[in-house]
């Protein structure tokens, strides 16, 4: 951190004490204001009276600090002043990290790709947070150590786990590497270890202005590494059962958690068309609990419903975007992605798969360089939704020790609904936009008013065969009727939308219809913005998304809604 400047006092704040004429009457402060100066041969002016009723008294531009001290002696001998103290100044901490490689971090700071982390740390930097990665352990790193707290090793199978037993309270990183090609499978190919966690835990909080290597998003949040993948990666069982433990939840034979995360990041993923109970079970356990879920919505250019935990409710699935903007050219895509954040590309999408031809444009974070065993720390730039998941998970964290009483769905719709559009392209979906770190922070705290009044509920609602169901929000501190162009948000994952209706229903119970049902309309979801005419309404009350489906066949939920005033 550098000195701050030293600036010279312009204004001294006065406060009067409560029964005399000064602290209810600005006349009499200017007056006194005037007497002062004339004793103090200053030219003294009252400007203001403040929140909390002091008076604000202007010395100019041109007073030194002998003439600040004087002022200030004088009020302080006047038997009707409480108290007088120079009106200072203060500036943004939100200084440039020293970390020697922070350069290296255009995913956090560059206007075209970045994700606009820096200005936030005026008001956060995650402290009170845990941070659950799980992932394949932790390899030890000085920019990580400080901030890392015990973790567990949920592989159950001691041969997948290289560690001899199993499943443990240490969440070392044995090693991810494969001897032989087709070891893991058909089509597995030979490969050193990764040392993924590690890598992703740097992005989410390594420590930061200890001029040394990177700075985590969250840097004062603490990481927990949870291991579920080694050889031949991980099984949904123990995965499971680590989402679980993470959040506060109770594992058969593993002592409890004793610091839950309130975040978990999930850079991991397999093939299946739909979301595993095991893994539903195990997340809808870690909401309830008040923990937020973060996914990657994996690597292989195609449809993130094909891909778990992407594809599961109550998640944030995360897509990855370039350096310039675009969706990242491996990127999984479509209306099951949340949102957007930086995974880099260390190659260009025409290059030889497994090269390295612009290192610069991946995400550069801590790393281990054995190649099968832990040997030295070091750093290296990566590419992945892996990578963009944890930029997710920093954000998220840093909420969460903004605003303790958020929940799940709130950053869920808070990180959504403040993202800003791709500079560049993304054919496919990729959620509502690439995610913005100091603007989602000044929303929750209320530091900026929310755009266009919106309200929005991001609690999922299951959508069964043949039912009807309904969210709602209640519309508060809104005056008159709303408005004849009421924008209606309507984010709903459903496997066939044809058999979906859609309405709107207004707090005193005024159906309008938003959409019909369709024996033709085969697609995916429905995702979209409905103009109503509300004008003849109440703004104030409970609104519903009322959504009722009238065939068999096809499911799926109402992932969230908003209104916009």
């Amino acid at each position: 951190m550098t000195a701050l400047p030293s600036a010279p006092v312009e204004k001294v704040i006065v406060t009067y004490k409560s029964k005399t004429a000064e602290a209810g009457s600005n006349a009499a402060a200017k007056s006194d204001a005037a007497a002062k100066g004339a004793e103090t041969g200053e030219s003294l002016a009252f400007e203001r009276r403040l929140a909390g009723g002091a008076a604000l008294v202007d010395l100019g531009d041109s007073a030194t600090k002998q003439d600040v001290t004087e002022v200030m002696d004088a009020f302080r001998a006047d038997p009707s002043v409480a108290s007088v103290e120079p009106d200072i100044r203060a500036y943004a901490m939100a200084v440039t990290p020293n970390d020697t490689d922070y350069t290296k971090q255009w995913d956090l700071f560059e206007a075209t790709g970045g994700m606009n982390v820096p200005p936030a740390w005026d008001k956060t930097t995650g402290s009170g947070v845990t941070v659950a990665v799980i992932d394949t352990g932790y390899a030890a790193h000085s920019d990580l150590a400080t901030n890392v707290v015990a973790g567990y090793d949920f592989i159950s199978t001691s041969a997948d786990a290289r560690d001899g037993n199993g499943r443990d309270a240490d969440a070392k990183d044995e090693g991810d590497w494969n001897a032989t090609d087709n070891e893991c499978g058909v089509g597995s190919k030979a490969s050193n270890s990764s040392w993924h966690g590690t890598h992703v835990a740097g992005t989410i909080g390594a420590v930061t202005n200890n001029t040394k290597g990177i700075a985590g998003i969250a840097y004062n949040a603490k990481i927990q590494p949870v291991r579920v993948l080694g050889k031949c990666g991980g099984s949904s069982a123990d995965i499971a059962d680590a989402i679980t433990w993470a959040s506060g939840g109770t594992v058969p034979g593993v002592a409890a958690n004793a610091t839950p995360a309130k975040v978990i990041n999930l850079s991991l993923g397999g093939a299946s068309s739909t979301c595993p109970s095991v893994y539903q079970n195990a997340i809808n356990g870690a909401v309830s609990r008040g923990t937020t879920v973060v996914v990657a919505a994996g690597n292989s250019n195609a449809n993130t419903s094909g891909f778990t935990p992407a594809n599961c409710s109550n998640v944030i699935t995360v897509a990855s975007t370039s350096r310039e903007g675009n969706r990242s050219f491996y990127s999984n895509y479509g209306t099951i992605v949340d949102v957007a954040a930086p995974g880099g590309e260390t190659r260009r999408a025409t290059d030889t798969p497994g090269t390295i031809t612009t290192p610069e444009n991946g995400i550069h974070s801590t790393l281990n360089s054995g190649t099968t065993t832990q040997s030295a720390e070091n750093y290296k730039p990566y590419q992945g939704t892996s990578m963009a998941a944890p930029h997710i998970a920093g954000l998220a964290a840093l909420l969460k020790s903004a605003k303790s009483s958020l929940t799940p769905a709130e950053i869920e719709s808070a990180i959504k609904a403040n993202a800003r559009p791709l500079p560049g392209t993304c054919t496919g979906g990729c959620g509502t936009g690439i995610a913005d770190t100091a603007k989602t922070v000044d929303a929750v705290t209320g530091t900026t008013p929310p755009a266009g009044n919106v309200f929005t509920n991001a609690t999922n609602v299951t959508i069964s065969d043949n039912t009807t169901v309904s969210s709602s929000i209640a519309v508060t501190g809104r005056t008159g009727n709303a408005p004849a162009a009421l924008k209606v948000g309507v984010d709903i994952k459903h496997t066939w939308r044809g058999d979906l209706v859609i309405d709107l229903i207004a707090p005193d119970g005024t159906v309008r219809n938003l959409k019909a049902s369709s024996g033709s309309d085969s697609a995916d979801n429905v995702l979209t913005t409905y103009t109503v005419d509300a004008s003849s309404e109440v703004a104030n009350g409970t609104w519903k998304l009322q959504v009722r489906d009238v065939a068999s066949g096809d499911t799926g939920y109402i992932d969230s809604w908003n209104l916009t005033f």
